[in-house]
């Protein structure tokens, strides 16, 4: 695709590395550095990704490369978020949706899902730039999913997990609870994916667990809830990603955090319901291209 419009593509393979962001400068080669500032679009099959980490961070600086997170998105699942023409339909409910949430920083905002999670925040302003169609240099997500950012010391209550990343992504076979209040408090259950989770927390927090930085809600009606592919299961009708550990935008951030996801969310805010059980309510969904 790229030669047919013109374009000189190149492949570059790393070793998988151990840590993402900040955490996987000791791990990269020079020579992806250079590769990248010498490109103008840059698509991360990397997962862990490089996001976040100081040739990222260089790049981006320069701002002539459109750089995609793609991470551990495969042929499958990126035939299904991005193919079959339904890109337009994704990125026009992505745009109802936040057009109906970000006038309302300052909100109370309550999650709660079938398997226990209730929790409550204020919700902040978006601390980046919304970039959905490539026209023009910065950074893209695979369109699907809409944040709802916390001020982060305002989190309180208990988060049930389903999947998790720590070191690597993975369903788990018992959902772990967080317990937060402010910051994350503790970790609740039992089994290897909590002591990994407890110790990348504590890595990504400078010896501490940190916060929760993000929420989402994925809008995409083509992904599918896998439980081994962490961008298209934060994608699915329902699920959330929720971000753990500095905010990227605090020293010692850098995106060196833990993600896990939660499905089939309601949310409110200031009370008023804008998901019930996954799917959005009137509030929330863009009438002139209303999703089932």
């Amino acid at each position: 695709a790229a030669i047919a419009i013109g374009g000189r593509p190149s492949v570059l393979l790393v070793p998988q590395l151990p840590y993402q962001g900040k955490l996987a400068d000791p791990y990269l080669p020079p020579t992806l550095g250079s590769a990248a500032a010498a490109c103008n679009v840059w698509i991360d099959l990397t997962y862990p990704y490089i996001a976040g980490s100081e040739v990222h961070a260089r790049v981006m600086e320069q701002g002539k490369v459109r750089y995609v997170l793609a991470s551990d998105l495969d042929g499958a699942g990126l035939e299904r978020l991005c193919g079959n023409g339904v890109l337009e339909h994704v990125l026009d409910t992505m745009e109802a949706f936040n057009a109906r949430t970000a006038p309302r920083a300052g909100s109370t905002v309550r999650i709660t899902t079938p398997l226990g999670t209730d929790v409550s925040y204020t919700l902040a302003a978006s601390k980046a730039k919304n970039l959905r169609r490539a026209t023009e240099p910065g950074m893209y997500m695979v369109p699907g999913s809409c944040g709802l950012y916390p001020e982060i010391d305002s989190v309180v209550g208990r988060i049930v997990i389903e999947t998790v990343f720590h070191e690597f992504y993975t369903t788990l076979q018992r959902p772990l609870v967080l317990n937060i209040d402010g910051r994350i408090r503790s970790v609740e259950g039992s089994g290897p994916d909590k002591d990994l989770l407890e110790r990348a927390l504590l890595r990504a927090g400078g010896g501490q667990f940190g916060y929760v930085i993000h929420f989402t809600h994925g809008v995409h009606p083509m992904a599918r809830l896998r439980g081994d592919c962490f961008v298209e299961d934060i994608r699915a009708i329902g699920c959330n990603a929720v971000g753990l550990g500095l905010p990227w935008w605090e020293p010692g951030g850098g995106e060196n955090h833990p993600d896990a996801v939660m499905s089939a969310q309601s949310v409110w805010l200031d009370g008023e319901p804008l998901v019930d059980a996954g799917h959005m309510t009137p509030l929330a969904r863009d009438q002139r291209n209303p999703i089932p």
